[in-house]
């Protein structure tokens, strides 16, 4: 009995490592048809802001949901394509319409309606960007009868501001990229949204500067499809890899993505 019970261990030692071997693909192919079920991850991005995706000098793309998006990509052994919108709240829509499979943006509650979130990969001030020789000096100035705050149609800004403001009007911007035109043609006074994307929009108008203080901060996540909550802790999981390994780093500085930290 003891001579067979040798011959059968290394059988039995086999077994499980046979088992071992194969269950950790069959999880992570399990994930993959989860997060990416047409074989391709499809990352959600508009131009203009960093924390989504911009271009640098050399013409190439980065971002946060642009690179976060590649590297998870990768992780699944999946496929990419990348899905350009003209601004974020027309990527919410097409993730909750199960057009899109992943993006990066702000995880406010009335977004969790419509998407599932991760943990909180950053946290970004919100502020408020002025033209060169504004008149307007501080936050305090904003309030005034005629003042013009842009906003992006849709975004949190556009949802929130009302409430902070009595006398100046909200006006809304289809894009970045058109409120950086309607500042030119005085349709706007002055631009609110992350820190980020002002920093990039300053870049474009000589002289501009964003006022000292915020008005909230965002708190950046991987939004996926509502009924794909088991791949949560997956997320959960590659945003702390990212975190910790400074992968996350590089990829803040590949965007020029300021005013942001780290989440806690």
């Amino acid at each position: 009995m003891r001579t067979s019970s040798r011959r059968f261990a290394p059988t039995a030692l086999l077994a499980f490592a046979m088992i071992g071997l194969l269950g950790a693909p069959a999880r992570a192919d399990g994930e993959a048809r989860l997060l990416a079920p047409s074989g391709t991850l499809r990352v959600g991005i508009y131009p203009g802001s960093p924390t989504s995706m911009v271009t640098d000098a050399a013409g190439k793309p980065h971002g946060l949901a642009y690179d976060l998006g590649g590297e998870l990509a990768k992780r699944l052994g999946v496929g990419i394509d990348y899905v350009r919108f003209q601004r974020v709240a027309d990527i919410v829509t097409a993730i909750h319409d199960g057009q899109v499979d992943f993006t990066v943006t702000n995880a406010t509650p009335a977004r969790a309606n419509d998407v599932s979130f991760s943990q909180p990969v950053l946290v970004i001030e919100l502020g408020y960007l002025v033209p060169a020789n504004s008149p307007i000096g501080k936050i305090e100035d904003i309030d005034r009868p005629g003042v013009k705050i842009g906003v992006t149609k849709g975004s949190t800004s556009e949802r929130t501001l009302p409430a902070k403001f009595r006398t100046a009007t909200i006006v809304p911007a289809e894009s970045v990229k058109v409120a950086i035109a309607m500042f030119g043609r005085g349709e706007i006074d002055l631009y609110a949204t992350n820190k980020p994307t002002l920093f990039e929009m300053s870049d474009q108008m000589p002289g501009a500067k964003i006022l000292d203080g915020n008005w909230g901060a965002e708190h950046m996540a991987i939004a996926i499809p509502k009924g794909r909550e088991d791949a949560l802790p997956l997320l959960n999981r590659f945003v702390t890899d990212e975190q910790s390994s400074g992968a996350l780093d590089t990829i803040q500085q590949q965007a020029g993505l300021r005013g942001a930290t780290k989440a806690r």
